[in-house]
């Protein structure tokens, strides 16, 4: 299997929110740009301490992860952050890793964007029924 890296644009979340307050300029709003991986046997995704710190993310709470090789590790996860992936985007948090570890894009951001990855064409697209909007299951 192919491994598909996608260009992801964050932002802090809450600094838009203080933005449409109007408490700061929207220049104020920090912002980062980077390639993740696609990894869809995480479930949350991924940012690594350094990108978190200079987004400003608040650490929420801690979780403990399952790593490939079953070795399990306490981190920190922070948020809100806005992640976008072309056109979509959504707001959530994330399981925080070492400074200068690679991002990862989990199953959530997968199943909320409606994106499908394609590891034989190192894509990721959208569904081909909703093309222009994701289409979440409600039952």
């Amino acid at each position: 299997m192919g491994e598909i890296k996608v260009k992801i644009e964050l932002e802090n979340t809450a600094d838009r929110y203080w933005y449409l307050e109007k408490r700061i300029q929207e220049s104020d709003i920090r912002k980062y740009m980077m390639e993740a991986v696609v990894d869809t046997g995480a479930v949350m995704s991924v940012l690594p301490q350094d990108i978190a710190e200079e987004l400003g993310l608040k650490v929420a709470q801690t979780v403990v992860v399952t790593y490939a090789n079953e070795e399990k590790e306490e981190r920190p996860v922070a948020g809100p952050v806005t992640i976008r992936i072309g056109k979509r985007f959504m707001n959530t948090d994330c399981i925080v890793v070492p400074p200068a570890s690679e991002a990862l894009i989990g199953q959530v951001i997968l199943e909320e964007l409606d994106l499908i990855p394609d590891c034989q064409r190192h894509t990721l697209s959208p569904r081909p029924e909703s093309p222009i909007y994701p289409s979440l299951k409600m039952k």
